[in-house]
């Protein structure tokens, strides 16, 4: 059920029914109108632009497509009221009836209410933290997880068949520095001194690696020559990271689909096929790019290079995919795994990127459209940065980390739930302040304890009326008579519910998982404004001395939970049922 979609489709007909009488004319495109909340919810409970955008087609003052439309959609039951304001808009009162038979609706369809088809089964790709395999994630790659996967559920929740995919950054040179960094913890792990080199990787995370390795090895390696060494340690060095990796994500609460190694794509053809599939476009040519922005003519050095035509695809300038030396830029194996996912079939790919990696854009989008032919459109998202605080002050590194507060520390810190719906309560472009100590604050202040502390109170009342030998289930509560529901705490409580279904598929079509948290927090507060007029008005509170009473009642308040449920569900977050 979508009430906005059912008014929207009542608007329609009340369109067709102007031009069948001759009101408006044949032809018109309707999809431009749309019906929404009104901006001020004093003015009604529904607003629709209709007038406004079909006055110029229609060539007619959108006053008088107003008043006509309104008197159509006068006729329907389910509008109470339909005013013309300002230059066309036009205002509609839903009656009594329509809110009283929501409750109803969201029961019979539980969690599955809000589910659309919007996405028509379209095969999604998002990709998001693939952080370097080189140590523990950190309070950024937190973010990135949560606000991707986040985003994966949201578009799987709005009808896209959606793959999770991580990119492991295993083919550059930082994954040799591991392997030496580890060798050296192999080397202590056999009571060895060592120096730590500049640009190593000194953190206690690699001590257990480093005994591992001794334990599989034993002192075989102890005095060989890097190169007898460095890819297996390599190999093993990565796996380990992953191993971690993986566990960190888990406790996070995200689980990946697919993980894809960059190595994978060196030495197997898969560079060279994505880059001779854009050949054949002749978008791959010689020649010597511009100097760069900021530089003296003087100190640019020319130098021809193997670049790829990005400015066909809307890049600002031409980007090198081989270097002078004959070796691939890192540019070249970002093509070939983008060419691999346009390849396996995707109709929408999502990249979940670092706000550093914004200069990336550009070429990454006109990479995508020149593989796939602008078939499969490319978003990237940037996750801005994360700053921790505690006690007022920014929260110090990790000393097993030895640089930087990890995604680990942060789930130890506040649990997984809280970490993940606060991430969410901004913008993912938006920098994020995150105070330990606030967001484990049982304040409405804090978004995450005002939501949960609804549907906590929701379970309460279920349990107290249960006791009571009241009939509590989805099924009596479906059928149980509203037609008493009439305050406006309460149809105000109704109109957010109806607000659901509709914000799902914004928040899809926008790709912004943090609209959902910004939307349950509003639906607790009017949960909790309810709640609280119940103390001065006693035919408000959801237990009743009459069972029957009770049932309407509480009716309201278990749809609500089964909305926070599903939103909290997909954000990654289980609602609780009792506060502690």
């Amino acid at each position: 059920m979508n009430l906005f979609s059912d008014i929207r489709a009542l608007v329609i007909e009340g369109i067709e029914a102007l031009q069948s009488e001759g009101t408006l004319p044949e032809g018109l495109n309707t999809d431009p109108v749309t019906t929404e909340p009104p901006r001020d919810p004093l003015h009604g409970d529904m607003a629709t632009n209709a007038a406004m955008v079909l006055a110029k087609p229609a060539k007619a003052k959108p006053r008088d497509i107003a008043e006509a439309l309104a008197a159509k959609l006068r006729a329907d039951a389910r509008i109470a009221s339909a005013d013309v304001a300002g230059p066309g808009f036009l205002n509609l009162r839903l009656s009594p009836a329509v809110w009283q038979t929501l409750p109803a609706a969201i029961l019979k369809d539980g969690t599955a209410y809000g589910r659309s088809a919007m996405g028509q089964g379209k095969k999604v790709n998002v990709e998001y933290v693939s952080a370097n395999p080189t140590g523990p994630m950190h309070v950024g790659h937190a973010r990135g997880a949560i606000v991707g996967d986040a985003m994966a559920s949201l578009l799987a929740y709005a009808g896209y068949d959606v793959t999770r995919e991580y990119y492991i950054n295993d083919g550059g040179g930082q994954v040799d520095t591991l392997a030496r960094s580890v060798y050296l913890r192999y080397l202590e792990a056999h009571d060895l001194s060592v120096d730590w080199p500049e640009g190593s990787y000194p953190g206690d995370y690699l001590i257990p690696v480093g005994e591992a390795l001794k334990d599989k090895v034993g002192d075989v390696w102890l005095d060989a020559p890097e190169e007898d060494w460095l890819q297996e340690v390599r190999e093993f060095s990565t796996d380990a990271m992953m191993d971690l990796i993986r566990a960190d994500l888990a406790a996070l609460g995200v689980h990946m689909d697919h993980f894809f190694s960059e190595k994978s794509l060196y030495g197997t053809g898969k560079i060279e096929a994505a880059i001779n599939s854009l050949k054949a476009k002749g978008l791959i040519y010689r020649g010597v790019l511009e100097p760069p922005k900021g530089k003296k003519p003087e100190d640019w050095e020319p130098r021809e290079q193997t670049l790829f035509k990005s400015t066909e695809h809307g890049d600002d300038v031409d980007r090198p995919i081989m270097k002078s030396d004959g070796n691939w830029t890192y540019f070249a194996p970002d093509i070939a795994y983008h060419y691999d996912k346009v390849e396996r079939g995707f109709d929408l790919l999502i990249d979940i990127f670092g706000a550093d990696h914004g200069g990336y854009v550009k070429r990454m989008k006109a990479a995508v459209s020149a593989l796939s032919d602008g078939r499969v459109p490319l978003e990237i998202k940037l996750i801005q940065l994360v700053k921790l605080y505690k006690n007022g002050e920014p929260f110090k590194m990790s000393k097993r980390a030895g640089t930087f507060v990890t995604l680990r520390d942060l789930v130890d810190l506040v649990g997984p739930d809280v970490a993940r719906f606060h991430m969410l309560t901004r913008k993912s472009d938006a920098a994020l302040d995150f105070d330990l100590d606030k967001v484990v604050e049982q304040s409405k202040e804090n978004p995450v304890f005002y939501v949960q502390y609804a549907h906590a109170r929701i379970c309460s009342v279920l349990r107290k009326a249960a006791e009571a030998g009241v009939d509590v289930s989805d099924a009596t509560l479906a059928a149980a008579d509203l037609s008493g529901m009439t305050h406006p705490a309460e149809i105000t409580l109704a109109g957010k519910l109806a607000e659901w279904p509709r914000l799902v598929e914004i928040a899809a079509r926008t790709q912004e998982p943090h609209r959902i948290a910004t939307y349950l927090s509003e639906l607790a507060a009017d949960l909790h404004g309810l709640w609280n007029r119940g103390n001065d008005v006693p035919e408000l509170r959801f237990v009743q001395d009459d069972p029957v009473a009770t049932q309407a009642k509480i009716a309201l308040a278990r749809s609500v939970a089964v909305v926070i449920s599903a939103g909290l569900g997909i954000l990654g977050v289980t609602p609780v049922e009792e506060m502690r």
